[in-house]
């Protein structure tokens, strides 16, 4: 048995900027078994668990295990700095994601009563028009990074047109979301940029009101003050941004080098849903969500589990965990029972939107692209450093220039 005041601990980054993060959840299993003390910073410790059900036993008992930061023991005893790179995520905020119980079902109302509102088909048509665009500024070259050129750009302008924010606060938004999910030093100034630019947006919206969803939160009588329409519009945006710019990245990269999607193999081939589906099994969008706060001692795969420590969700180790996981690669096609959008009263709410978003990304470049391969091979590519995201830093790919692609202006 364990304890979070061990020193010498696995940083919870080494199993995001690792090649091969089954290798380095499995070396955590036969140390640890499913439930793992890791080091989220220097001095800051918390437990990691790996095992699918050990994560659903926790997600689904929220009078046990609290979403709520302030019930995070090192938080309260000021052990984590109030400037420190894990506070844009982990610390308290007036949000859905950071409550339990009755609050969490007033603050997700809005959230929910706005995802009902959107226009499926409508916002099909803008994806695809906003990937054709992009793609239309690179066509010609022959040449491409998929990540800083493409992926990157879609979620926030998909995520921003929802909220009536133009592309270029959307382009300083994703700046802004690049600091917060690295957690470096740049974290809290990505945080207060990003804070910036919502309040801008609030203000334009209380003057002049639009069919959109900074408008339904500033209505909305669930949310009592400002504060908590700005948390409400932060957290959906950052939870739309990075996770389905992860699920667009590893979907392209399978679909490219993956024998199975890129057409080396003979008779049936998967299709694009098919490669969205189980990068959700192999490399979920968050690979490691923070965070549940025990609200008494207590016990988890077999590990003591004290008040106010924090619990990491490890959807990538649950995903991969040995009991339930099987290795063969066509049997796991169509199966949706992983935990990548988490389970419980936090389970994501934005799962429609996100794969309308990410199937168009996916769809529209191979469309576009006849003869699109990757520049690099699988093994050359490298995730960009967070604890949370296995995102790939750049997807360089070669095509058949295309001359007969006109960039809009600005692009």
């Amino acid at each position: 048995m364990a304890s979070l005041d061990l020193e010498g601990l696995t940083p919870l980054m080494a199993t995001t900027l690792t090649s091969d993060p089954r290798g380095a959840y499995r070396r955590l299993r036969e140390e640890w078994g499913e439930v793992a003390p890791v080091e989220l910073e220097p001095g800051v410790n918390a437990w990691l668990l790996m095992g699918w059900e050990e994560i659903c036993h926790v997600v689904r008992r929220e009078p046990l295990f609290s979403r709520n930061p302030r019930n995070w023991r090192l938080w309260q005893e000021k052990v984590v700095a109030p400037d420190s790179p894990l506070g844009p995520i982990m610390f308290p905020r007036d949000s859905a994601y950071y409550n339990d119980g009755v609050e969490h079902y007033r603050l997700r109302t809005p959230i929910d009563d706005g995802l009902a509102r959107i226009d499926q088909r409508r916002m099909r048509r803008s994806v695809n028009k906003m990937c054709a665009d992009l793609i239309a500024s690179f066509a010609a070259r022959g040449e491409a990074d998929l990540i800083s050129e493409y992926a990157a750009l879609i979620p926030m302008l998909a995520v921003t047109d929802l909220f009536g924010l133009d592309i270029a606060e959307g382009r300083k938004l994703q700046r802004a979301l690049v600091a917060v999910f690295g957690v470096g030093e740049d974290a809290q100034d990505g945080n207060r940029a990003f804070e910036e630019i919502m309040g801008r947006a609030m203000q334009s919206h209380m003057a002049d009101p639009q069919d959109d969803l900074t408008t339904v939160f500033l209505n909305h009588p669930n949310l009592r003050d400002a504060g908590e329409v700005a948390q409400s519009m932060v957290l959906m945006i950052t939870a739309g941004y990075e996770t389905t710019l992860t699920w667009i990245a590893h979907s392209l990269r399978m679909m490219l080098s993956d024998p199975r999607f890129a057409g080396q193999l003979g008779g049936w081939r998967p299709g694009v849903d098919d490669a969205l589906d189980e990068v959700l099994w192999r490399e979920p969008p968050m690979a490691n969500m923070p965070a549940r706060y025990a609200l008494r001692d207590t016990e988890v795969g077999g590990q003591p589990i004290q008040r106010g420590d924090a619990i990491i969700l490890g959807f990538a180790a649950a995903n991969g965990d040995p009991r339930i996981h099987t290795s063969d690669i066509y049997m796991e096609l169509g199966n949706q029972s992983h935990l990548a959008w988490s389970a419980g009263p936090h389970t994501c709410p934005a799962q429609i939107p996100a794969r309308i978003i990410t199937r168009g990304a996916v769809d529209t470049v191979l469309s576009l692209l006849p003869g699109l391969q990757m520049a690099w091979s699988d093994e050359d590519l490298s995730p960009r450093p967070s604890p949370w995201t296995r995102c790939p830093s750049a997807l360089p790919v070669t095509f058949p220039p295309r001359h007969d692609m006109t960039p809009p202006p600005g692009q």
